[in-house]
Order: C-alpha cells, then sequence, then structure tokens
C-alpha cells in the first residue's frame, strides 16, 4: 500500500479519497470539498494497491474491472472525478503520467504500433467494438442510435434532443440542396444519413465496416421507405470511388490511425466534388500529439487514436483541401457521457445478463474515464469544414444559423 499511498499523497488535495485494504486498515488522502465527492474505495487483496501504483493508467481500470478494487461509497465516476479533478489539462497537472524515460518511450513505440490501421487490422478492431450485442447499444444511447457527442445549446437537454441538434448542427455545415449526392463515411447505425436524406432531400451512401450496423442502418432506410435514396455498404473508406457533393464523417477519423491520414484526405479530396464540401467531426486532444492510454487501447478501441489539431491540419495541408471553418466543442461529450453513464448504471441488470459482471465494470469505467477526460483532461471534439475551392460557400457564416434553425428538432 505504501507505494500508492506514496502517489495520492502527491495527486489528491482537493476532495477526499478512503482507502480500505484487504485487512480493513484504513488511509485518509486530501481535504473535504464541497466541490468534489468523497470517495470510500477497498481493495479486496494485499496485492492489488501495488498492482494500481505500478502502472495506473492500465492497473486501476484493471483491478475496477476484475473486482479487485470496489468503489463502496460513491461510483467510479465519482472515484475518476477526483483524480482528474486534481490534475486539469490547463493547469499543467497530471499526476498520474508514466514516470520514467524508458517506460514513456515503450509507451509511445506501443501507440505508434497500435496505430497502424492497415485494411484487415480496421475491420477487426471496428468489429472489437462495434459488433457488440446490438441490445448493449438500445440500452444506453438515444432512440436514434447516435454514437458521439451531442450538442447541448444549454446543458439542460435530454440526450434525445442533445443528439438531434447535433444533427442540425452537422447538416448546417454542409449548405446542402435538394438532390445532391453525400456520402457519409462511417455512417454508425444509419441515423445522419436518414437525417440528411429527410431534412434535406439528398441522396445518401453511407459506408461502414461494422456488420452489425449496417444491418440495422438498412433495416431502418427499408422502414422509412427510403432505401433506394439512402443506401448502405460494407465498405473501406479507401476503396471507394465515384464523386459525392458532401462528404460528412462523424466519429470515424478516431480509427483512422495518424500513418493513414494524408491517405484519408488524398482520398476525401478524390472522392469530392469540385465545388464540395466536407464535414470532419473527431474527437481530439488539446496541445500537442501524444498517445492512446493503455487501458482504452486494450479493452475498448484497439488502434483508435484522438488527434492534435496539428495533425489534422498538417495532413490535409498537402491536398489543397482548404480549411474553410473550425469549431471545438469543449464540454458537449462530458455531457452527452453523462447520460451515457447514467444509463449504463440504470440497466445494469440487463448489461450483466448479456455479458457478465466483469464486462458491465469494464463499459461503466470507460464511460466515466472518458466523462472525466473531457471534463478535466485534455480531450476536445473538432469540427473541420473543408472544400475543395474558395469560392464553394458564401463569404460569410449567417447560412450555417439560418440552416441550423430550419433543421432544428421541433421537439
Amino acid at each position: 500500500m505504501w507505494l500508492l499511498s506514496k502517489l495520492l499523497k502527491r495527486i489528491i488535495k482537493r476532495g477526499q479519497l478512503t482507502l480500505i485494504d484487504h485487512r480493513g486498515k484504513t488511509r485518509v488522502f486530501g481535504v473535504p470539498d464541497p466541490a468534489m465527492p468523497h470517495v470510500v474505495v477497498r481493495f479486496t487483496d494485499k496485492a492489488a494497491p501495488n498492482f494500481v501504483a505500478r502502472n495506473p493508467r492500465l492497473g486501476a481500470g484493471e483491478a475496477y474491472m476484475n473486482g479487485r478494487m470496489v468503489v463502496e461509497q460513491g461510483d467510479i465516476r465519482d472515484l475518476l472525478t477526483i483524480f482528474r479533478g486534481n490534475g486539469r489539462w490547463e493547469d499543467g497537472n497530471n499526476g498520474l503520467k508514466a514516470k520514467g524515460v524508458l517506460r514513456q518511450a515503450l509507451g509511445y513505440v506501443q501507440g505508434r504500433v497500435d496505430r497502424l490501421n492497415w485494411q484487415l487490422r480496421s475491420r477487426r478492431n471496428v468489429a472489437h467494438h462495434y459488433d457488440l450485442d446490438d441490445r448493449l447499444y438500445s440500452l444506453f444511447l438515444d432512440t436514434d442510435r447516435q454514437y458521439s457527442c451531442g450538442y447541448f445549446a444549454t446543458g439542460k437537454e435530454t440526450l434525445d434532443e442533445a443528439q438531434s441538434s447535433k444533427l442540425a448542427h452537422i447538416a448546417a455545415k454542409l449548405h446542402l440542396a435538394p438532390g445532391q449526392r453525400v456520402l457519409d463515411i462511417g455512417c454508425g447505425w444509419g441515423g445522419m444519413a436518414l437525417f440528411l436524406n429527410r431534412v434535406a432531400d439528398v441522396d445518401v451512401l453511407g459506408i461502414t465496416l461494422s456488420e452489425e450496423q449496417l444491418k440495422v442502418a438498412r433495416q431502418r432506410a427499408a422502414a422509412a421507405g427510403v432505401a433506394d435514396r439512402v443506401k448502405f455498404e460494407l465498405i473501406d473508406y479507401r476503396a471507394m470511388t465515384g464523386q459525392f457533393d458532401r462528404i460528412v464523417s462523424v466519429g470515424m477519423f478516431e480509427h483512422v490511425g495518424p500513418q493513414h491520414y494524408g491517405t484519408f484526405f488524398r482520398q476525401c479530396r478524390a472522392l469530392l466534388s469540385a465545388d464540395g464540401v466536407m464535414l470532419l467531426h473527431t474527437i481530439g486532444r488539446m496541445g500537442k500529439p501524444g498517445v492512446t492510454d493503455p487501458w482504452t487501447m486494450k479493452y475498448i478501441f484497439p488502434g483508435g487514436y484522438n488527434p492534435a489539431l496539428s495533425e489534422i491540419v498538417k495532413a490535409s495541408e498537402p491536398t489543397r483541401m482548404i480549411v474553410t471553418d473550425v469549431e471545438i466543442l469543449r464540454l458537449h461529450y462530458a455531457m452527452t457521457l453523462d447520460q451515457w453513464f447514467e444509463r449504463t448504471v440504470a440497466h445494469r441488470a440487463e448489461i450483466t445478463a448479456l455479458y457478465d459482471e466483469r464486462f458491465y465494470r469494464m463499459w461503466a469505467f470507460y464511460l466515466a474515464g472518458a466523462a472525466s477526460a473531457f471534463r478535466y483532461g485534455g480531450l476536445v471534439n473538432f469540427q473541420l469544414q473543408y472544400v475543395r475551392d474558395r469560392h464553394a460557400l458564401p463569404i460569410t457564416r449567417d447560412y450555417m444559423g439560418a440552416a441550423e434553425k430550419l433543421f432544428a428538432p421541433r421537439i
């Protein structure tokens, strides 16, 4: 316990964390703070504290998943709030950063290898996460199954309201017109494609590497009676051909991998018509490039990486794709993840029945950890608008606001 105690004394300044070891001995860290929770954690075996302390970015999640670390007061979200809240990105503090040149170097090399998303591995990585039992996603997502951050105008929106607003927000930036042909790269369960067709009278082709998502998307298009205008295919973006008036990609770029950013933008330019518009929505990181944390890479998104803005722009510049608008959503995903976490907790029995208790704890840790990373860590969302021709869009942003009002959900 001494190694973990040494670490926690350095990190926990606000809020209170009580640890109980396997013998019942108690240690308290931090001081009460009304803005921070008081969390009580119990370790179930002698080796668990040092297991966490030796590599906290991987060990904490594994100990929680495997029942070696149990949160007895508060929940896993409260625990991660104490850690992240005591080391905000903008304050330059990060008590859980890997120590030592060798460990940091090994982490960097492993991250680079894991991001080599050649086509066969890309499909396998997507299947690892998105081809889970379809019922899981229905338990914690909104009714449209939007698996990316919602858009909160006030912060008080329901999940369905925020996700509908997100669709309208993105559609407005595409500057759509009836009859246009739209490519949706990484189309998920088809919600974006169906929305664009419904509000703007456009034809949409959605592409995915998830067989489960493809099945659901096609069923939804058929049920809506628009399967002739909203189509879905199981295909890698690198294999696409043809020309499209608009390209939209939401929540897919995180799976491309930095080594393939140049390929991605060259392909998008080839697919986009001369007067076309593209909207890229992706999770990103503030500051300079980094690496994906090892727990997320191992258990949630193998091959995933959240880019710095500099990495995206640097990769697109050689293709002569013109960046015409950049928006950074700082807290929207934290609010979204809070609602996903709460729904997951509410459906604990169903999720455990689908998988098991270990899977439930893994999923709860994933959502809670992501929420804290957006609220206190370095994660944000980027929306970048691109054109090939500087004359493709109006010279002011006024058209966005007008279109967003037109497309906004009537809730």
